[in-house]
């Protein structure tokens, strides 16, 4: 059972998603992929495979790409301290439509749930606000994610939700690559390519 230091993680994304209107929705592979499918598959949803430590940056393209739809990234500490030079740039990029998520179990849950750098001290808020992010926090419980749910802000904004380190069972998305960009497209308006 989650103590509410450590939240229940698909609790936590539903509690998130919950009013998502249109915005879209980039997954780091792994559990955050089957978080964000688990509340629903939706044509907004671009589920990522491969590139680890790459969905910020997919994020912040996708962002700059589409300026008038708000942007967020849900991805997981692994993944993110793997890309830690991508909060540099999009710092400096400093697109005000995106919102990274990090679902933190202080665990890298896909190779076998050796202890991350977050659970031995790194704060990945105090880098993303040093790389000049217009605001970071970590929640430690639901009614704080409820409340980021409803929060409208200029970003970048990166918000890191402190999970129980559990593997709940996989919601796979479909792993057509192929499937998964052309039905994105298609969501935004532009043909299969």
């Amino acid at each position: 059972m989650s103590s509410p230091s450590q939240l229940d993680r698909r609790a936590a994304v539903a509690a998130l998603l919950k009013n998502r209107k249109d915005t879209l929705v980039v997954s780091g592979l792994g559990s955050p992929t089957y978080d964000l499918h688990s509340v629903g598959d939706h044509d907004g949803n671009f589920y990522l495979w491969g590139a680890m430590g790459g969905a910020a940056l997919i994020g912040l393209g996708l962002a700059q790409a589409q300026p008038g739809k708000n942007v967020m990234v849900l991805t997981g500490d692994g993944e993110q301290l793997m890309g830690l030079g991508g909060l540099a740039t999009i710092g400096v990029a400093r697109p005000r439509n995106l919102d990274i998520v990090v679902i933190d179990n202080q665990h890298f849950g896909e190779t076998g749930m050796q202890a991350s750098h977050t659970g031995r001290g790194v704060d990945l808020t105090a880098i993303a606000a040093a790389c000049g992010f217009a605001a970071t926090r970590t929640m430690r419980t639901i009614e704080e994610v409820r409340r980021l749910a409803e929060e409208p802000g200029e970003g970048p904004r990166l918000f890191v939700i402190k999970v129980a380190a559990e593997n709940p069972p996989r919601s796979l998305p479909s792993r057509d690559a192929v499937f998964i960009k052309n039905r994105f497209r298609a969501h935004l308006g532009f043909a299969a390519a």
